[in-house]
This record gives C-alpha cells, sequence and structure tokens, in this order.
C-alpha cells in the first residue's frame, strides 16, 4: 500500500480551528477531503459510508465505472472496493477547495500503482459537511505535488 500524504496546512488549521469555533467552509472541506482519503487508504467502510451525505441527492463515478446515482449503491460500492483484498493503496496530493454557497467542490490527484487520476469531491452542508459527489478520471500529465504542506509521505 502506498503511504497516504501528510495532512495539507490548512486542513491542519481547520482542524485546530474548529475547536475554536473558526473555520471557513473551504477549510472545513479540506479536513472532510483529508478524511475521506484516509477512510479509502484504511479500508475503513464504516468511516467511508459516515461521509456519505444522507438527505442531499449523491452520485459517485468510480473510473471506468456508470456513474452511481443512490446513497445504498454508492456505500455498496464502496464496501465491494475497500473490502476487496487486491486493492492497491492510494495517495493524494494538491488539494484545491472550491466554495460555493452551502458547497464546496475539492479537486485534487489520486496516486494509484499505474496512474494519477485527477478526482473532484463535492461536500455539502449537512450535519457538518458530508459527501454528495465524488468522480476520478484518469489524468494524463499531472502535475507533481506542491508545497511542503502538500507533500507526499507517510502519516
Amino acid at each position: 500500500m502506498m503511504p497516504l500524504r501528510r495532512t495539507s496546512e490548512k486542513a491542519a488549521r481547520a482542524s485546530a480551528a474548529k475547536t475554536e469555533g473558526e473555520i471557513s467552509l473551504a477549510d472545513e472541506a479540506l479536513f472532510a477531503n483529508d478524511t475521506f482519503y484516509l477512510a479509502f487508504a484504511e479500508k475503513d467502510v464504516e468511516a467511508m459510508s459516515r461521509l456519505w451525505a444522507k438527505r442531499h441527492p449523491t452520485i459517485c463515478i468510480h473510473p471506468g465505472w456508470p456513474a452511481i446515482h443512490s446513497r445504498e449503491k454508492i456505500v455498496e460500492s464502496w464496501e465491494r472496493i475497500l473490502t476487496n483484498p487486491d486493492q492497491p493503496g492510494i495517495d493524494f496530493y494538491n488539494p484545491v477547495a472550491h466554495e460555493a454557497g452551502n458547497v464546496v467542490l475539492v479537486t485534487c490527484y489520486e496516486e494509484l500503482p499505474g496512474g494519477v487520476c485527477i478526482a473532484t469531491n463535492g461536500f455539502v452542508v449537512e450535519d457538518g459537511l458530508r459527501l454528495f459527489h465524488h468522480q476520478a478520471t484518469p489524468c494524463a500529465d499531472p502535475p507533481p505535488p506542491k508545497g511542503a504542506g502538500d507533500a507526499r509521505g507517510t502519516r
């Protein structure tokens, strides 16, 4: 399994600020994005399930898969992925949050053995931030990781 990159500086600040009650929605989304990839890296089906919205419409598009539109089927897809003993590890880097009202889209790159995907993870305000959208697709010419806070490495 490839190591999960260090938590981004913004996500680390978000975690600290959350305890003080001062956190932007974008920073909270970066923290939620880190939580998503941690659940993926640790193959934690329960954590992955908790991340997905229950009331907001959801969609998930895994690389090479058709679109999945219901929360129940999305969670089932993650269970199949995360319980697959042949599922490779994952790393991610260069997360960028794009805030729009009560929605935040986080774009980042996913590094897997054999290639890099570009991903969009959508978070919506619902009892905190919850995932409502995930889409990943192969990236032919990915950029390198930016900055020390976003560099790949061990946790």
